[in-house]
């Protein structure tokens, strides 16, 4: 099993040192690009340091565009904070927004006629380039909800990253069960409802 990139990491604990330069740098962590910072300040009017979701939703399509509340659910999920699921700090915005700009350049390389959508065929490709071997019959069923209506799927960069996001989440779930990244794991049927059902729910 191709063992898929490291694109897009989510921000875990810090240690003390680092927690002290976030705090004076207003919690965002060194480095951070004054745009980034500056977009976030924007939406967060009551100055508690988090983010809803509405807030988060505003804050994106400042840089990029202005995403579903059904993608914006599924990036808060992965990458919320462990003491509050329903906002996002400066660290998890910092991250999550160098995140989407990785994304975007694969977009990009994959838009090969430049028309701001990929098909089946350059999903297919982008996620394999990043080490996503999904399997036909799987793919079918994960492209069925992107359907223009003609019987072909469209993905917009919207779609995109929830699609792409959706498949990085779940690989790396399961890669915390095959840590010999073998392509197969053992687990009970309470850690695969505990791996599954959040990428269900999570953004509906």
């Amino acid at each position: 099993m191709k063992q898929p990139d490291s694109i897009c990491k989510i921000p875990t604990t810090i240690n003390t040192t680092s927690s002290n330069r976030l705090r004076r740098r207003g919690g965002f962590p060194a480095g951070t690009e004054p745009g980034v910072v500056r977009a976030f300040q924007m939406v967060d009017r009551d100055r508690s340091g988090f983010i809803d979701e509405h807030e988060l939703q505003q804050a994106l399509s400042s840089g990029y565009k202005r995403f579903n509340l059904r993608t914006i659910r599924l990036l808060m999920f992965l990458f919320k904070i462990p003491y509050d699921s329903l906002r996002i700090g400066p660290a998890e915005f910092a991250a999550l927004w160098s995140c989407l700009a990785h994304w975007r350049a694969i977009f990009e390389r994959f838009d090969r006629g430049g028309s701001g959508k990929i098909d089946s065929m350059e999903l297919r490709d982008a996620l394999y380039s990043l080490g996503y071997a999904v399997p036909p019959s799987v793919f079918q069923v994960l492209i069925s909800k992107y359907d223009n209506g003609r019987g072909k799927a469209e993905l917009d960069f919207d779609s995109f990253v929830e699609c792409g996001m959706i498949v990085k989440g779940l690989t790396n779930k399961f890669k915390e069960k095959d840590k010999g990244y073998t392509g197969s794991a053992r687990l009970s049927y309470y850690s695969f409802l505990c791996m599954i059902i959040p990428f269900l729910v999570s953004y509906d």
